[in-house]
């Protein structure tokens, strides 16, 4: 028996095609302006006078060009305590300058004046900017300067504990120090040298012409060399070694000779009269 063959449906509808939303550009934020404005807005500045001033210092109603380099173009600033740039061409055809006083050589800027701050820190007179008149006072900067100076002094002070007394008695006798003494008065000239200045001091033990100054100032004081009448000569031979030109230091001119080829022969003598 045949099979009825069964109708064919309805076609099946077509589905609409989805539109394609179209994303919204997404807005990048500058986090270097927005650090920027937190900084101004949210810390209080403070900035000193470098160059002159007294108990008060008026830079005036004035505006100023300045190359700004967000901009890339160079800019007229003024400071107008009613506006929020400090740009002239931001700012309302109303707006009226404002002096900037500093106080016995300061100026605190609050957080309440971002507008200062930034007029300041633009300012062609701000040592940052090549100026000379005043400056921002950086504390965290000085303090770690500060603690830079101090560590350079540990530094300082553990090789005068921990060197060995040849390399103290050479470079004590190369600063002119008295080493005919007993070696705790050597060691304290030597750490009070090293609290005023400590990088010369450190750098002097890695120095060769410390040790060749050590040499040279011992071998006057044995009468193997004179440093008189602008020579220096072999005391015993009175023969010349070098002239010392006029106004200039026979010991140190003679130590730079004595680095050069010419001048280590002469001092491999002096060692070895020594």
């Amino acid at each position: 028996m045949a099979t009825a063959k069964k109708p064919a449906g309805r076609p099946r509808k077509q589905q609409p095609e989805q539109a394609t939303e179209i994303q919204a550009p997404v807005e990048t934020k500058n986090f270097r302006s927005e650090f920027e404005e937190d900084i101004y807005q949210k810390v209080p500045r403070e900035y000193e006078i470098i160059n002159g001033g007294g108990i008060l210092y008026l830079m005036g109603k004035s505006e100023y060009s300045t190359y700004d380099k967000d901009k890339g173009s160079v800019m007229s600033i003024r400071y107008c305590e009613g506006e929020n740039s400090i740009y002239k061409d931001d700012q309302s055809e109303a707006s009226v300058m404002s002096p900037v006083v500093f106080e016995n050589k300061r100026l605190f800027v609050p957080p309440t004046k971002p507008n200062l701050a930034k007029f300041l820190d633009k300012h062609p007179f701000n040592e940052k900017n090549g100026g000379s008149i005043f400056r921002f006072v950086d504390y965290q900067k000085n303090a770690k300067d500060t603690i830079e100076k101090e560590f350079e002094v540990v530094d300082a002070l553990v090789l005068v504990r921990t060197k060995p007394t040849d390399e103290l008695l050479s470079v004590a006798t190369s600063l002119g120090i008295n080493t005919e003494r007993l070696m705790d008065e050597v060691k304290h000239d030597l750490t009070i040298y090293a609290k005023r200045n400590p990088k010369v001091f450190v750098s002097m033990f890695d120095n060769p012409a410390t040790k060749v100054k050590s040499d040279v100032k011992n071998a006057i004081s044995f009468g193997i060399l004179s440093t008189n009448g602008g020579y220096v000569r072999w005391k015993d031979t009175n023969n010349h070694i070098i002239a010392i030109p006029e106004g200039k230091d026979a010991v140190d001119v003679f130590v730079r000779y004595c680095l050069t080829e010419a001048g280590s022969v002469v001092y491999d003598e002096i060692k070895r009269q020594l």
